[in-house]
C-alpha cells in the first residue's frame, strides 16, 4: 500500500451467534478510537445471520469506513489446542472430535501461536466470513480464543504459580490454566446457573490438583464483583479476583468493566 493511501486505522470485528461487537484502532497512536457492542434479540431469532450483520452495517457508519486492515474474530466454543510438535494440518477435525460434535461437511481452520508452539484449531462461522468477504475483499481471521490464550500466556512471564482464569461469553465460559508461560489446560463448557459454574471450577481443580485454599482464579469477560458468579465462587475458592485490566486502559477511554468484558477485543 502507498503510504498516501495510508489510512492508519484498523476495525476488529467479533463475531457470535448472540450479536457482535466492533472497535477501531487508531494505529498510529495504538488506541481505540470507538466501540459498539451489537446484541441479536429475542425477535431477530427468525432472520438469517447475513441480514442482521447488514442491518448493523446500515446502522453504523463505522463499519463503512476504509480500514487498513480488518480483522474478524469468531467467538464461539468449537475450539481446542494443539501443541506444534502433534500437529498436522492435514487432520483438524479429528483434533476437535474430541470435545466438539464435527460433521463431514464441516470446514475447519488453525491459528498459529509460534511464540507458544500451540496451534489453536476451531470451526470458523462460513456464512459469516462470506459475508465479510462481499463486504471488505480482504480481511484476517482468527478465534477469540486464540488472541485470549495469548494474552493470559504473556501475562503470566516469571509467575511459577499455576492460575485458573475463566473467560465469561452469554452462553460458555473458557477455564485456562497457566504457570510462567505453559498452557496447562483449556476447555470450554456450556452453563446456565452459577451451580453449573462452580461445579465445572472445582471438578478442573480436583483433576489438577489444585487446593480450592491455595489457587488464584481470576475472571474476565461478562462478569463483575456483583455476579452471582462471581459470588458462588468466593464461596468455594479462597484466592478469586477480577482480572487487573489497568495495562490494557491506557489505549482507550472505557470503563474497567467495558474493557473486562472486552478483553479480547481490545486486545486484538
Amino acid at each position: 500500500m502507498d503510504i498516501t493511501e495510508k489510512k492508519y486505522k484498523k476495525l476488529s470485528i467479533q463475531v457470535s451467534l448472540t450479536g457482535l461487537s466492533f472497535c477501531c484502532f487508531d494505529t498510529l497512536n495504538n488506541t481505540v478510537s470507538s466501540f459498539k457492542d451489537i446484541t441479536f434479540g429475542s425477535f431477530d431469532k427468525n432472520l438469517k445471520v447475513e441480514d442482521l450483520f447488514s442491518k448493523a452495517f446500515d446502522e453504523h457508519s463505522e463499519l463503512n469506513e476504509q480500514y487498513d486492515d480488518v480483522l474478524v474474530i469468531h467467538n464461539n466454543n468449537l475450539s481446542t489446542f494443539v501443541p506444534t510438535p502433534l500437529f498436522d494440518e492435514n487432520y483438524l477435525g479429528s483434533y476437535l472430535q474430541y470435545n466438539t460434535k464435527v460433521f463431514e461437511t464441516d470446514f475447519f481452520a488453525f491459528d498459529e501461536i509460534s511464540n507458544y508452539e500451540i496451534n489453536a484449531v476451531y470451526i470458523p462461522y462460513v456464512n459469516m466470513n462470506n459475508f465479510f468477504i462481499d463486504k471488505f475483499g480482504t480481511f484476517e481471521y482468527k478465534h477469540a480464543n486464540s488472541i485470549l490464550v495469548t494474552k493470559l500466556l504473556d501475562a503470566s512471564k516469571n509467575v511459577d504459580t499455576k492460575k485458573m482464569m475463566v473467560h465469561f461469553n452469554t452462553t460458555h465460559f473458557e477455564i485456562v490454566v497457566i504457570q510462567n508461560q505453559k498452557l496447562l489446560l483449556f476447555n470450554s463448557f456450556e452453563y446456565q446457573t452459577p451451580e453449573d459454574f462452580i461445579y465445572y471450577i472445582l471438578f478442573t481443580a480436583e483433576q489438577l490438583n489444585l487446593n480450592p485454599e491455595n489457587f488464584p482464579l481470576e475472571l474476565v469477560g461478562n462478569i463483575t464483583a456483583e455476579s452471582p458468579f462471581f459470588k458462588i465462587a468466593y464461596k468455594y475458592i479462597r484466592n478469586v479476583s477480577l482480572l487487573d485490566v489497568e495495562d490494557l486502559r491506557w489505549n482507550n477511554y472505557f470503563s474497567e468493566a467495558e474493557n473486562r468484558n472486552h478483553f479480547i477485543l481490545f486486545n486484538s
